[in-house]
């Protein structure tokens, strides 16, 4: 078996909580040696968030698996110290503070390349590191907001809701730093230079709303929520209740598919309301198609749409999503002990997904990090004692 991708690859983790740790789960997955660094007190917000007392959160640990942890003081010149001492044989620094706060400690980006000049050093932040809200406070729901994709989630004539996803977390703050560092690395490998990339998870929302983009782009405006293309407006791109109470997702953008879904519930009328010939009203097809659904459970429809190819299919809870034969015959359930956890969203060729190590407890791997990186008992045992480690 070939080495894992990013075998070798060293990465400091100075991030918590959500959207950083999830980025660096994926590096971890992939090989990188990934060290997480907390403070001394209370280290990662997320090890107890939601969790019993005495035990550690599962969503901590579902994103920290195949990683060491160091625990670490930067308030402290020892601390920076050691961590400038780390970064000389690292190759990604990954931080999510607000702009300005590892300047201050002194583990910016400046300083890291002042000692190692490849340094790939990634800033994630709610708006990016510079403009006039770069010092403001928020969560993925305030990213959401200004990317303009709240205002459009909902039904129509309804209220904006909130997407159970985090999107501007996982997309802008763990998707789009991954593939910025990578991006990175490749060029830092080739020219021995690395490079500071500042990643804002607003801009990583805003960025991806391509449909809102093309409302505005042909007619100036976006379309109201539940009423644009993919939102809620056409009845072949729908979510139907059934009679018990669950839903059936409709997917049958290519008219091929619609011509199908209306020969399987015996409605041929309904041909003419696909968006590609509109001889119908859109409303009048989803009220129709809607009562056709909702006349039976959805075992029924699930039975009646299996071997007709036509983009309808049941919408499950997650529960059912663990069980569903795709999933597991992908191998995406991850149970590593009491632990239920996500395998990562990818195959790759001579490349085999494990957990080599669980989720790491508050500086377990502390000695071990410090004596790879030269310093010697005597001295971990004075940082111990001062409260650096």
């Amino acid at each position: 078996m070939r080495p894992k991708p990013l075998s070798g690859i060293r990465v400091l983790d100075l991030t918590r909580l959500l959207p950083g740790p999830v980025c660096t789960l994926h590096l971890a997955d992939l090989g990188a040696d990934v060290i997480k660094i907390e403070d001394p007190g209370a280290g990662d917000y997320a090890r107890t968030m939601g969790a019993e007392t005495g035990r550690t959160a599962p969503l901590f640990l579902a994103i920290n698996r195949n990683k060491r942890a160091l625990r670490l003081d930067l308030k402290k010149p020892e601390g920076v110290e050691v961590f400038l001492r780390l970064v000389r044989d690292a190759d990604i620094v990954v931080e999510s503070f607000r702009p300005g706060v590892v300047d201050r400690l002194g583990v910016g980006h400046a300083a890291c390349r002042q000692v190692n000049p490849r340094i790939v050093y990634c800033a994630i932040s709610g708006y990016g590191q510079t403009g006039p809200y770069r010092d403001l406070a928020g969560h993925d729901l305030n990213y959401c907001g200004y990317a303009g994709l709240i205002d459009q989630v909902g039904e129509a004539g309804g209220d904006p809701v909130i997407p159970n996803l985090q999107v501007a977390d996982i997309l802008g703050g763990a998707v789009v730093p991954a593939m910025g560092i990578l991006a990175a690395l490749v060029d830092a490998q080739r020219s021995g230079q690395g490079r500071f990339v500042d990643v804002s998870m607003t801009e990583g929302v805003f960025s991806h709303n391509l449909q809102a983009l093309a409302a505005v782009a042909s007619t100036g405006h976006v379309r109201p929520r539940g009423e644009d293309f993919l939102s809620g407006r056409e009845p072949c791109y729908a979510i139907y209740r059934t009679s018990d109470g669950k839903y059936m997702a409709v997917g049958a953008l290519e008219r091929k598919f619609w011509d199908r879904v209306c020969d399987v519930v015996a409605r041929p009328d309904l041909k003419a309301c696909h968006w590609e010939v509109r001889a119908r009203d859109a409303q009048w097809g989803k009220k129709e198609l809607g009562g056709i659904f909702a006349s039976r459970p959805q075992s029924h429809w699930v039975e009646k749409f299996r071997s007709t190819d036509c983009c309808v299919s049941p919408v499950l809870s997650l529960e059912e999503s663990l069980e569903d034969p795709q999933i597991t015959a992908r191998e995406m359930v991850v149970r590593d002990g009491a632990a239920l956890q996500f395998a990562p969203p990818l195959k790759m060729s001579d490349f085999h997904f494990d957990v080599e190590r669980p989720a790491p407890s508050h500086g377990e791997h502390s000695d071990q990090i410090l004596r790879e990186a030269g310093y010697a008992d005597a001295e971990i045992g004075r940082l111990q004692a001062a409260g650096v480690i």
